[in-house]
């Protein structure tokens, strides 16, 4: 089929000289932070998180969550902080629910059941989990009677913005939410893309009342301006991180020595509210580039207000547009392809208007 994609052809279609919607985090950093890491770089500072950078950022975090004594760790990416995560804050015998488009279960090579936790999928909706399915499926389980030789449901794994790049309402999230605390289950959000989700058209949910809903979630820096790393928040203080967390994330290979790269990073992020006014930038450009494609007659395969716009193209537009631009083809649905094109904080406006151009 003219849809096949090998590895090797894949990588042939790139150069230098062509543009990039390939994904968020194929740039560096954003130059203010690069401004002060070499600013700092010939400071000594204490290791493993422990200085003043992290300090201070764990407190910008504190503060535009609402959350004064929450609980702030820095880890060195989403894969190791999805695994840190959920290994530490489930028992041998549970496992996590997931929507079947969820990251943990479908590009994290396995990383959750190398773990020794089993992802427990449910239905994906445009890359969300519906909030009557998750009730329906805890109320089987536990009216089993043999549930004692299953997988225990130990926690809810949901994404924000999803691998769909669509977003939950408030109304939604508060379901979940509600649900997760009748059955006593932790909800953790995977904020890898957290910045474009809160600043998508249409969102009615603020960092503050995420952090209310949930019991843990992590502020992406890899994809939202930092070189790398990832902020965890374990926003209740009646529910704290779990004990010696910091230890169960050096054995998870997720601590970096030189802490102060990530706090650094993220002092930067959170002052003046950088890391949502870059956020905002690459949602900009997301919504001019999908505007062009409906206004051509093109179909979206999702409805994202985010910076993941998911098209529906045929051979003939995807090999034009494969000699000056770079994105992903994802699945075939029907007699087309499902690719993706992606903004970030680093995307230029005369990139977009280059790709409308070719549309």
């Amino acid at each position: 089929m003219f849809f096949e994609l090998s590895l090797r052809h894949y990588l042939t279609i790139k150069s230098d000289t062509m543009i990039s919607f390939e994904s968020d985090y194929n740039n560096g950093c954003h130059e203010a932070i690069l401004k002060r890491l070499l600013e700092t770089n010939d400071e000594r500072a204490t290791g493993y998180g422990l200085d003043e950078y992290c300090n201070a950022a764990k407190e910008k975090i504190r503060t535009a969550c609402g959350k004064p004594d929450a609980d702030v760790f820095f880890l060195v990416g989403g894969t190791q902080t999805n695994a840190t995560v959920i290994d530490a804050m489930l028992q041998s015998y549970e496992g996590v629910l997931s929507v079947e488009t969820g990251h943990i279960n479908v590009h994290e090579s396995g990383a959750i059941e190398f773990g020794g936790h089993k992802v427990l999928t449910l239905p994906s909706h445009d890359g969300k989990m519906d909030v009557a399915e998750l009730g329906n499926w805890l109320h089987d389980f536990y009216a089993d009677p043999t549930y004692d030789h299953m997988v225990f449901p130990g926690m809810v794994y949901i994404t924000f913005a999803t691998e769909m790049g669509t977003i939950y309402t408030l109304e939604e999230l508060q379901a979940i939410s509600d649900i997760c605390r009748h059955y006593n289950l932790p909800l953790f959000i995977d904020g890898a893309r957290l910045g474009y989700g809160l600043m998508a058209e249409g969102c009615d949910i603020t960092l503050q009342q995420l952090a209310d809903l949930c019991d843990v979630f992590y502020l992406g820096g890899t994809k939202c301006g930092a070189y790398f790393g990832e902020a965890v928040v374990f926003p209740n203080p009646n529910a704290p991180a779990p004990a010696h967390f910091f230890t169960i994330v050096k054995q998870h290979g997720a601590l970096l020595a030189k802490g102060r790269l990530l706090g650094i990073q993220f002092d930067t992020l959170m002052q003046d509210g950088l890391y949502f006014k870059i956020a905002r930038h690459a949602v900009e450009q997301a919504m001019r580039l999908r505007d062009a494609f409906v206004a051509k007659g093109y179909k979206m395969y999702s409805n994202s207000p985010t910076n993941q716009q998911f098209v529906l193209l045929d051979s003939e537009t995807i090999k034009r547009l494969e000699k000056d631009f770079v994105f992903e083809l994802w699945f075939p649905v029907g007699d087309l392809m499902n690719c993706r094109f992606v903004t970030s904080w680093a995307t230029r406006p005369e990139d977009v208007d280059a790709l409308i151009a070719a549309i």
